[in-house]
């Protein structure tokens, strides 16, 4: 007698697959995540021992032992570095050193890390990647053609400037078309016609650590304390005598085969935040690791978003600094034009404005345009959150440019004076000031000052409104952003952002 479908015992069993899957699903968990990221955080922490320095005193002429700065690649490498321990940021993309796509970048240009370089002979630099791979393609590719280019424009003299230094595992083939790229790479840089550091005085040269490297064992003295070996150079931390060490550390263990054969341990836990931390950051996880780890799997949703509520309640509190708009932290790109986190008090009642002040304010909640306008020097745009906010940006741009061109048309005298250097600091003749706020001060509001320091000023840095002659390149876009992007690194206006200003600049006439 044939069996009908129905009648089948294993019509209804879940495949191999599905099972592998679901386990494959029940091991990524928050918890597993946070635990992980706490064991190779402890390994960041040894590299720093391991690789600490003893520079001589310039006032003194001792020498003092204290480690490297930890330098967080982020968004991911802020995980595994204590906030207290951590000495600053970097901006360096594994898409710009994928196979075949590498790329000298424009926009995140990192110049603010040579000076530490110099001061510290060398820094370490901390990032993740994903399970399987080595390391990720930031610290294997995208430092190495960062530390070339920059090496053959701060030092160009130097016979070891043009040396690319790759990871021994990749092949000759990917060494030598890198380095024919160098040219070009090096011209994109000399085309934003950038004030460049001075300090350095030895090449940049990558090196690499994962936690499959033998570390130096560590000295057991403190940091700051004074060296009784000035002649020994390995106590000296020396690692390269003619080079300043970029140490590219890798903060996770490589896992092979899958996470279930891992005992919970997961490779890049740090990554793809936004699919697992439920708004939790670093700061938030490393102020509260015990409460974190030691709750229940199933509590901890409702612990992350009260923790991560009380964080917001002490940023909102601590942003309102004396209650007045004008006394909130911002940061100056240009003479005219600065941008800072949209803080409560720009969303409170109506303040008495300062008239040499405008504020845009582009806010997360979409408003009609013919609600934009609050005053002669506020205007708040509302363009939603993310990506769609990035992508109306392109409409409300020519409204919030006829705006500020309104409030500076006012102060004609002063703008129209030129300016010697685009992103130095007002004078004591302090200029009017655009103060453009959003949600981070790092995206949206970096994307519609740059559109206003295209559209408003000329290469003199002098006020003037656009004629119907007057036209925008890709060109001045990519200088006046990678000026932007020296003064303020910490700014990261995301891809569609930068669409929605070039897009406008490029059609404004439209």
């Amino acid at each position: 007698m044939s069996l009908l479908p129905q009648d089948d015992l294993f019509s209804n069993q879940p495949s191999i697959s599905s099972l592998l899957n679901q386990l494959r699903r029940s091991t990524l968990t928050p918890h597993n995540r946070l635990k992980s990221i706490r064991a190779d955080a402890e390994f960041v922490a040894q590299v720093a021992s391991a690789f600490s320095t003893n520079p001589r005193d310039s006032e003194s002429g001792r020498r003092k032992r204290r480690r490297r700065p930890l330098v967080a690649n982020e968004r991911c490498g802020s995980w595994y570095i204590q906030p207290e321990k951590k000495d600053g940021s970097a901006y360096f993309k594994s898409t710009d050193g994928h196979e075949r796509a590498w790329k000298f970048s424009t926009r995140r240009l990192n110049l603010h890390l040579i000076d530490v370089i110099e001061q510290n002979d060398g820094i370490i630099i901390v990032d993740s990647t994903r399970r399987g791979k080595r390391m990720p393609d930031a610290l294997s590719t995208t430092i190495p053609i960062w530390c070339t280019v920059l090496n053959l424009a701060l030092l160009p003299n130097h016979p070891l400037s043009s040396k690319l230094f790759l990871p021994p595992y990749l092949p000759a083939s990917t060494h030598s078309q890198i380095t024919a790229l160098m040219p070009s790479f090096l011209s994109s840089l000399k085309e934003l016609n950038l004030t460049l550091p001075t300090s350095l005085t030895k090449p940049l040269r990558p090196l690499w650590i994962t936690q499959e490297s033998s570390l130096p064992i560590p000295t057991d003295s403190d940091d700051d304390a004074e060296s009784s070996t000035p002649n020994d150079e390995e106590d000296q931390g020396v690692i390269f005598q003619d080079y300043r060490p970029i140490i590219c550390c890798t903060a996770s263990r490589r896992v092979i085969g899958s996470e279930v054969d891992e005992g919970g341990y997961i490779q890049g836990a740090g990554d793809d935040t936004e699919n697992w931390a439920m708004g939790l950051t670093p700061d938030v996880f490393w102020a509260n690791t015990t409460a974190l780890l030691s709750a229940p799997e199933a509590a901890l949703p409702d612990l992350i978003a009260q923790l991560v509520e009380e964080a917001k309640v002490q940023r909102r509190s601590a942003s309102s600094g004396d209650g007045t708009q004008s006394a909130l932290p911002r940061k100056q790109l240009t003479p005219c034009i600065s941008v800072r986190p949209i803080s409560p008090l720009d969303l409170s009642s109506p303040q008495t404005k300062r008239q040499d002040e405008c504020l845009i304010l582009l806010t997360e909640n979409t408003t009609p345009k013919d609600s934009w306008i609050q005053s002669p020097t506020h205007i708040r745009v509302g363009l939603g959150k993310h990506k769609t906010a990035s992508r109306n940006l392109r409409l409300a741009l020519a409204e919030i440019c006829s705006f500020a061109a309104l409030f500076l048309e006012k102060h004609d005298s002063v703008t129209s004076t030129p300016n010697t250097s685009s992103d130095s600091p007002p004078s004591n003749s302090q200029p009017p000031q655009i103060i453009v706020a959003c949600d981070s001060g790092k995206d949206l509001s970096v994307g519609v000052a740059l559109a206003l320091s295209c559209y408003l000023f000329d290469e003199q840095g002098r006020f003037r409104v656009p004629d119907e002659k007057a036209s925008f390149t890709k060109t001045l876009v990519k200088i006046r952003l990678g000026t932007i992007m020296t003064v303020y690194p910490e700014a990261n206006p995301s891809r569609a952002t930068l669409q929605s200003v070039n897009s406008f600049l490029m059609d404004w006439r439209k």
